[in-house]
């Protein structure tokens, strides 16, 4: 490498850079595009096309991305002493994750300073840096996450269809005495319930890790296409009516629409009485206002913020939380 080029990664590049690596992805995936990034944009001399960094081995890879990364770390002060327990645990990790062949094992027999990186990592660090600086000093770290609410290491993953229950399922299962980010439970919004399947499929291929699916009710078609695939470690829930936001408290949808709306009327109010979706009574409060078109994210977002208490969770809610509470979870020691 002596004769090598590189224009350094800025302080930032480098924590977008390590944030991606340590994310909850598959591992060959996210390494790949990592370094591939990084070669492409930093190293200056040897110059490789993309082509040419596609058809690369892993080996040459690795260690081409290690000294760009390395080196630009030294730019920046960072003092490196020849250890690697941090990228160790992390390979044990992600070992214990997802499936990984020699090939992609070589990925993460890497040498990257991540230890003179860890000065770049505070209190206001997405949870997987933090976890990372943690995997340089804690010998428990089961015991770490779940005494930081760190959410890695993950043990166990929940799919949904939309971002309502990516939004608030954590919320209710917190208040039912079971924190996401205590437990390692990571939850991923698919898109859909046909993105469900194709998420479900796709995991399925190389994750060790339970999954727990979530369904709206009309997704019988969606569980069968699963059903073939399912896992002993697998479970998967259809719920009994309609939308996840069928399933929330009429008490609270009125009394968040009341807090965030500035009020609503008797007439708004009545419309909760028909026997339609609850999205779609939303969908024509929020024309009615005159407002921008309804949208689930943000909605949860407000129901988010006016949950209150126990009774603000519905018997079904209650069910979904305790079966993935009681769902198998995969604990390794890394």
């Amino acid at each position: 490498m002596k004769n090598s080029k590189v224009k350094s990664l800025t302080k930032e590049q480098l924590i977008i850079s390590i944030d991606r690596l340590t994310r909850f992805k598959n591992t060959e995936i996210k390494y790949l595009r990592v370094f591939r990034e990084i070669l492409t944009g930093n190293l200056i001399y040897p110059k490789y096309k993309k082509s040419d960094l596609e058809e690369m081995d892993y080996k040459t890879l690795k260690e081409l991305a290690e000294f760009v990364i390395n080196y630009s770390l030294e730019a920046l002060g960072c003092v490196f002493d020849d250890d690697f327990l941090i990228n160790q645990r992390l390979l044990d990790y992600e070992k214990s994750v997802f499936c990984c062949n020699s090939q992609v094992e070589e990925l993460l027999k890497n040498r990257i300073n991540y230890k003179g990186f860890l000065q770049f990592v505070d209190e206001n660090s997405p949870k997987n840096l933090r976890w990372l600086k943690a995997l340089s000093v804690v010998s428990d770290i089961e015991q770490k996450r779940k005494q930081d609410s760190l959410r890695f290491p993950v043990r166990k993953v929940v799919i949904a269809e939309g971002a309502t229950e990516e939004t608030l399922l954590p919320e209710f299962a917190k208040r039912c005495g079971y924190d996401f980010d205590k437990e390692g439970v990571y939850i991923l919004s698919a898109g859909g319930k046909n993105q469900v399947v194709k998420l479900y499929y796709k995991l399925v291929e190389s994750l060790k890790l339970p999954i727990f699916v979530l369904l709206d009710k009309d997704a019988q078609e969606n569980l069968e296409e699963i059903k073939p695939k399912l896992r002993p470690i697998d479970k998967i829930h259809l719920l009994e009516c309609g939308e996840f936001e069928d399933l929330l408290p009429l008490e609270l949808v009125k009394r968040t629409l009341d807090d965030e709306l500035s009020n609503i009327s008797i007439i708004e109010q009545e419309m909760f009485n028909a026997e339609i979706s609850r999205v779609k009574i939303l969908e024509e409060v929020f024309k009615n206002r005159g407002m921008h078109e309804f949208k689930k994210v943000e909605f949860a977002k407000m129901v988010k913020r006016n949950i209150k208490s126990q009774e603000d969770i519905t018997s079904e809610i209650i069910e979904i939380i305790d079966e993935i509470r009681n769902s198998e979870s995969r604990v390794m020691d890394f």
